[in-house]
This record gives C-alpha cells, structure tokens and sequence, in this order.
C-alpha cells in the first residue's frame, strides 16, 4: 500500500476524482465535488508534471481540497437570501390582518371561514355565518379570528 502511495500516476488521481464525483451523485451536498475536482487538479498536475514528488501531490490535494470545500462552503453562505415573498407557501401567515366572512358559525370557540375559493378552520369568539372576522394569527391548520371593526 505504502509503495503505491508513493508512485501514484495521473490515472489514479483521475480515478480518485471521479469515484468521488460517483459518490457526489448519492447526496454528499458538493463536498463530495469539490473534492473530486482536487483530485482532478492534482491529475492534471501529475500528468504535466511527471516527477512531481508524491510528497507535493498529496500536500497539493490536500490543499486543493480545502480551498474548494472553504469555496463551497462560502458560496452557499452566500447564496441565502431575503426573499422578497417571505411568505411563500406559508398561506395562513399571508392572511393575517385581512377580514373574511364567516361560512359555518363560530360555536364554542371553533368554526370555518370562508377564504378565495376555500374554507379554512377558525378558532375565535362565537360568530353566527356571514359575521366579518379578522384573522390575527395561526395555529397549524387553524386561522385565530376577532371580530372585524
């Protein structure tokens, strides 16, 4: 093992960089990518640079795989954004502050209000059907209503 170490050829880091770009496909999250791409390097490299001691080609993998995990690493910090539609698939926090009728009674405290083109259930103050009511927060699936003014 210790003697291949020591002569490795351009193949084997090829061969290196692309198993690891196999394993990359299984969901590494581009860790597994970036580092394919070292070994790739360091191939290339030895391929050019035949007498390259073995000793600078691990100490360059090394290198160039922790220059492109901190690369990835960084680019995905990066890419984290505000979204300009925060609420996005949060339907109920979009609702919030705006008034609908009542579709089925409010009635100890739970009913159904009608929204668009559906009904969503309410948990408020006891409302008869067609009563205007705010929604002021949400519980999961559940819209908190008050009376609107």
């Amino acid at each position: 093992m210790w003697e291949f170490l020591q002569h490795m050829s351009y193949w084997d880091w090829l061969a290196l960089g692309v198993i690891l770009l196999i394993l990359e496909v299984f969901g590494a999250g581009g860790y597994l990518l970036w580092i394919g791409m070292a070994a790739a390097a360091v191939g290339v490299l030895t391929f050019i640079l035949p007498q390259m001691p073995w000793e600078l080609q691990f100490l360059l993998f090394g290198l160039f795989a922790i220059a492109t995990a901190l690369y990835w690493w960084q680019r995905q910090r990066s890419a984290v954004r505000q979204s300009d539609q925060p609420h996005l698939n949060l339907r109920g926090q979009e609702l919030i502050g705006k008034v609908f009728l009542v579709h089925e009674a409010i009635v100890d405290g739970r009913g159904k209000i009608k929204v668009a083109d559906s009904v969503w259930l309410a948990k408020g103050p006891e409302s008869p059907v067609g009563t205007r009511v705010k929604v002021v927060g949400q519980e999961g699936a559940v819209l908190q209503v008050e009376q609107a003014d």
